[in-house]
């Protein structure tokens, strides 16, 4: 159970649904097609090309130290993507989302280099508050999996629950303010 929630609400799963959902809410599925390109196919396929050439252990970066190159990679991909849903005039709120995506990232980047943060859960925990800002509160129900992906990771022991907890905190608090304010 462990496994199949760690693989179904990994980041780049998350990062190629939510610009298509939040893409469709703005009326152009089309725009959150672009937005998930950028945000989740392209860096994922950067993961997944390091770990065929043996560069990176595996899919979810569990080597702390392979971290910053692939986060680094990403983010650049998340600012492409960015400036291209921008000059074309994409809907807002999903300019929002992608900004906050590319905020959260710079800090788990950051906080890479020191400590090793779960990138899962900051990801499963700011589409949840994204989710519940633009559904409203009977989303609030989407906390469960949050947890669950937490569970998860400690349970696999890739993470401790420090390391869980500040990665939900982190993502809930990027998603919040920074979705909130733009869209």
């Amino acid at each position: 159970m462990a496994r199949l929630l760690t693989e179904v609400f990994a980041p780049a799963v998350l990062a190629a649904v939510m610009p298509v959902v939040i893409g469709a809410h703005a009326g152009n599925v089309g725009w959150g097609l672009v937005g998930a390109l950028f945000c989740a196919v392209v860096p994922y396929g950067m993961i997944l090309r390091g770990v065929r050439r043996g560069s990176l252990s595996d899919r979810h970066i569990g080597v702390r130290s392979q971290r910053t190159g692939p986060l680094l990679f990403g983010l650049g991909s998340v600012l492409a993507g960015m400036g291209l849903l921008a000059a074309g005039g994409a809907p807002r709120e999903l300019i929002a989302l992608i900004v906050a995506s590319f905020a959260g990232g710079v800090i788990a980047t950051g906080i890479n280099h020191f400590w090793k943060s779960s990138i899962h859960t900051g990801v499963a925990a700011g589409s949840a508050v994204v989710l519940v800002i633009v559904f409203g509160p009977v989303l609030l129900t989407s906390a469960v999996v949050v947890a669950a992906v937490g569970w998860s990771r400690v349970r696999l022991e890739d993470h401790t629950i420090a390391q869980v907890v500040v990665g939900a905190a982190i993502g809930a608090v990027v998603a919040g303010v920074v979705f909130g304010l733009l869209r």
